[in-house]
């Protein structure tokens, strides 16, 4: 294939279990369909889905890689049939299925974006995921617009950095819990408002003080549990709560009566599953209002820590420690 070896390295998984079940091995490389694009993998970016996919509770979408990896960045190497829109050559980032944890890894061409210029390929590969989730939650599904108040939990994720950057740049007055005070110092950093450590105040109260007790108009979660009902009591009237994961499992008991008397509308989304034209359709909006903001350096992408692919089991500890600050890493190549 165009001058391609015939095999390429991944990391794969034995079978569901902890981070030792990734393991390295040998694959052909994967086969295009006409829409699809082949990426020579430079970096990848490693996420809480695949740390759950590998704890089985999280399979691939029908049709999709069974390697984890949602988002790399590269060079591409060969250009499905029908595919106009990219270049073999081209260096570019892109939101996979999965399959990002390996040497060369398929996409569809509408869901891959130029390298930003000023960014290397660890930083590129560290956007899709991340932002293609914030923008159509927070921004498509809840609409957030400038002048709202915007609460993000656990700011110092990957999507904690990256909602507090997109929000701020927005015109939101932009609100976050954390778990430490140097997470707090790095929230702050990017540009949050109000930093709140869980671990020693309660959002909820700081929220009403902060607010007056007019509360926050969007909220983006991912943590679950007893943050439902903390959510209701933290949202303004006719607020939006979009839910992204439950890291701390389904709520009991909530009282809906605040949801009717606040008119709240509480959604929710995953994204892996969602069809390559609704992803398409992300990318283009990104690549109109975020790509220029990004390349100007107003919004820049923030890396924890940076593995090699051989390396992915230790990349999966340190996410599970959750003492991370911004993406974890996976270097493929030279290149990145």
């Amino acid at each position: 294939m165009n001058g391609q070896p015939e095999k390429m390295t991944v990391v794969a998984m034995t079978g569901p279990g902890g981070p030792e079940v990734l393991v390295a091995e040998e694959r052909p490389l994967p086969v295009l369909n006409e829409t699809e694009i082949l990426i020579k993998v430079a970096a990848a970016g490693v996420n809480r889905p695949d740390v759950l996919q590998r704890m089985g509770a999280y399979p691939p979408p029908k049709g999709a890689s069974d390697l984890p990896g949602l988002e790399v960045a590269g060079t591409v190497v060969a250009v499905g049939p029908a595919v106009q829109s990219v270049e073999v050559g081209s260096r570019v980032t892109a939101l996979a299925p999965g399959g990002g944890y390996a040497e060369y890894c398929k996409v569809h061409a509408g869901v891959a974006l130029p390298v930003p210029m000023n960014l290397s390929m660890i930083e590129a590969a560290s956007l899709p995921e991340t932002f293609f989730t914030v923008w159509s939650n927070v921004f498509d599904r809840a609409g957030l617009t400038a002048g709202e108040r915007f609460l993000v939990h656990g700011g110092t994720s990957g999507i904690g950095t990256t909602a507090i950057q997109l929000a701020k740049a927005f015109g939101a007055e932009v609100f976050t819990t954390v778990g430490s005070d140097e997470k707090a110092a790095a929230a702050k950093a990017l540009g949050a408002d109000h930093v709140i450590n869980y671990r020693t105040g309660d959002f909820v109260e700081v929220i009403q003080t902060v607010t007056n007790r007019q509360g926050v108009n969007v909220i983006l979660d991912m943590v679950g549990g007893d943050y439902v009902e903390k959510n209701w009591k933290a949202a303004a009237v006719e607020g939006r709560i979009c839910q992204i994961a439950t890291l701390n499992g389904v709520s009991q008991n909530v009282n809906f009566a605040r949801l009717m008397m606040k008119r709240l509308v509480h959604t929710g989304s995953t994204l892996r599953p969602r069809d390559d034209a609704y992803k398409a359709a992300i990318a283009a909006a990104l690549r109109e209002k975020v790509w220029p903001l990004i390349e100007a350096g107003t919004i820049r992408p923030v890396i924890d820590s940076t593995f090699p692919l051989h390396q992915a089991a230790e990349a999966h500890r340190r996410m599970e420690t959750s003492g991370h600050v911004g993406k974890i890493m996976l270097r493929v190549s030279e290149e990145a």
